[in-house]
């Protein structure tokens, strides 16, 4: 068995999640990314702790990814949305703000599968960002369906669990 195999099989079998929209425009209604978010959750047997939409402002993000990050209950934080590169796009710097750890991998992946299945070229506008911040994972990706079906099957599903493995792993 390879290490990879053993450290999934040692991994906890769920994680307490919370959803974080972020938007100018979208309402509980609207929020389709969210949605989709949620129900690949809830398919894979996490758990949804709680979900929100906030404004596209930095304090704003910072501030609810900090309040998130630190809640007892909560393993991993999901953003989706803002990780463009118009001028009131701030979810990468809020987030790279607070991170202890970055996974720049989750970004390299995301965008080349991005890049290989999907959108072609446009991957380079994605600012997709992941890491831990204390005991929490946080996973930023865009707010597209497409993007979210993508990142969350391809990436945070399959790898959620053994993420928590590791960062709860003691030395």
């Amino acid at each position: 068995m390879s290490s990879v195999e053993e450290h999934r099989r040692e991994a906890p079998k769920s994680v307490s999640c919370y959803i974080i929209t972020v938007s100018d425009t979208r309402t509980p209604e609207t929020d389709s990314g969210g949605d989709l978010v949620q129900t690949l959750l809830d398919e894979a047997g996490y758990i949804i702790k709680g979900r929100t939409i906030v404004k596209d402002d930095y304090e704003e993000i910072r501030e609810l990814v900090y309040k998130n990050s630190v809640h007892s209950d909560i393993e991993a934080v999901l953003l989706t949305g803002g990780t463009g590169i118009s001028p009131r796009d701030t979810t990468y710097e809020a987030v790279a703000s607070l991170l202890d750890k970055s996974l720049p991998g989750f970004g390299e992946i995301f965008r080349f599968l991005s890049f290989t299945e999907d959108i072609g070229s446009a991957a380079i506008l994605s600012r997709a960002i992941a890491g831990t911040i204390g005991n929490t994972a946080v996973f930023s990706m865009p707010g597209s369906t497409g993007a979210v079906q993508l990142a969350m099957s391809r990436i945070i599903i399959p790898e959620l669990r053994h993420v928590m493995r590791e960062i709860y792993k003691r030395t």
